[in-house]
């Protein structure tokens, strides 16, 4: 934890563990939150309802949920097939963060394209636009909200430490990234140490979010 090695070791795999967990749960959480904020079926008013609890479901208590699925003698654990990873790697640090990540992009996907006008949709479709067009249209308009469901997603992994702690179990050069290191620093009363961590933590997150949004054509003077 002192040299410059250990640092990039434990940055590197922060950026590794939130980043792929943030891209699974945007491939998911936006077409789901496209397909509950815009269509009306069956069911949608439970499926609403599920997603908004998951937005406010405690961390430490998804990271127990997988902890139990994920064990040997859980149900996914005993499996033992290729896919399902192991406890205490950063493959089970990536499960529990997309099931953290997943209601927040939906929710907040689901938010921005149900108040998107519905004009704009009736105008699309009378100018002969097909259902995937209409439903790109609808996407575009509401990219600003959608932006912030990404950003609501990566912050609520970047900074999470309850599930990955329990999941991942800290282990040096393998499992330890920002969150958990800031908390094994502080135990040890090593503020300088945990501060400066802190510090490069919020940079990273700000530094992500600054090029989703750039991506997406914005600027900060908007």
């Amino acid at each position: 934890m002192n040299d410059l090695s250990a640092l990039s070791e434990i940055v590197g795999l922060s950026l590794r563990v939130s980043g792929v967990a943030l891209v699974l749960s945007t491939l998911v959480g936006i077409p789901i939150g496209l397909l509950l904020g815009l269509a009306r079926f069956w069911g949608r008013r439970i499926a609403v309802a599920l997603v908004y609890t998951g937005m406010a479901f405690p961390p430490v208590v998804i990271g127990l949920f997988v902890y139990l699925m994920l064990s040997r003698s859980g149900p996914l654990g005993r499996l033992h097939w290729p896919l399902i990873p192991d406890l205490f790697t950063p493959e089970a640090m990536i499960v529990a963060q997309v099931i953290i990540a997943f209601p927040l992009v939906a929710g907040f996907t689901m938010a921005a394209v149900a108040g998107v006008d519905p004009a704009l949709r009736l105008q699309v479709q009378s100018l002969g636009a097909s259902q995937w067009q209409t439903t790109w249209a609808t996407l575009e308009e509401a990219r600003g909200g959608v932006i912030a469901a990404v950003v609501a997603g990566f912050g609520g992994i970047i900074s999470e430490v309850g599930a990955v702690m329990m999941v991942g179990g800290n282990i040096e050069h393998r499992t330890r990234v920002l969150t958990t290191a800031i908390v094994l620093e502080t135990n040890k009363g090593n503020f300088d140490l945990a501060i400066s961590l802190g510090v490069i933590l919020l940079g990273l997150a700000f530094f992500a979010n600054l090029v989703i949004v750039r991506l997406q054509g914005r600027s900060l003077d908007e």
